[in-house]
């Protein structure tokens, strides 16, 4: 497959998410074609086992990190939060508090990103030519396919729509 890594700007990626699961789907079993197509940037709230140990962790970090980010914007605005998971690290609240304290949103995100990144590298199993390689490959396709969504313009406008049907409904 060819490498994402280099691929941090705005560019085109080397292949689709569509291309990469057609491709995918020629040489992987039932069972793991089912799990390449649950791939999810956004794990469900409750655990559930994918029967890949890799999907789990992932999904056990990703869960972690947006339960600390629900935590860390909740107790910013003085509200009742969620208690955290008991598999989420101090690193993950500290990457959940460097996020929420940033003054842009889009550098958040960026952050956010490329803690991911790193949380995928580190759990990507040596043998490239594993399935849990392939996940993970996937996962990181994803992540760099939806940074590519993010435009400083349409989040500005998106951002002043937002905050002025705030204000039009508090009048």
């Amino acid at each position: 497959m060819p490498a994402l890594e280099s691929y941090e700007g705005r560019g085109q990626l080397p292949i689709t998410e569509k291309s990469f699961k057609e491709l995918c789907s020629r040489f992987l079993s039932e069972k793991d074609i089912k799990n390449l197509e649950k791939l999810s940037l956004e794990p469900s709230k409750s655990e559930e086992s994918t029967g890949s140990q890799f999907l789990d962790k992932w999904n056990e970090k990703e869960r972690a990190l947006r339960f600390a980010l629900a935590q860390v914007r909740a107790l910013r605005m003085k509200k009742e939060a969620e208690m955290l998971p008991g598999s989420c690290t101090a690193d993950i609240v500290q990457a959940a508090r460097t996020a929420v304290g940033m003054d842009s949103p889009l550098s958040a995100e960026e952050y956010l990103n490329q803690y991911r990144m790193d949380t995928l590298k580190s759990l990507t199993p040596i043998d490239g030519f594993c399935v849990d390689a392939i996940y993970a490959y996937g996962l990181k396709l994803m992540l760099a396919q939806r940074m590519r969504l993010f435009d400083v313009e349409i989040g500005k406008d998106s951002y002043h729509k937002i905050y002025d049907e705030i204000l039009g409904d508090a009048k």
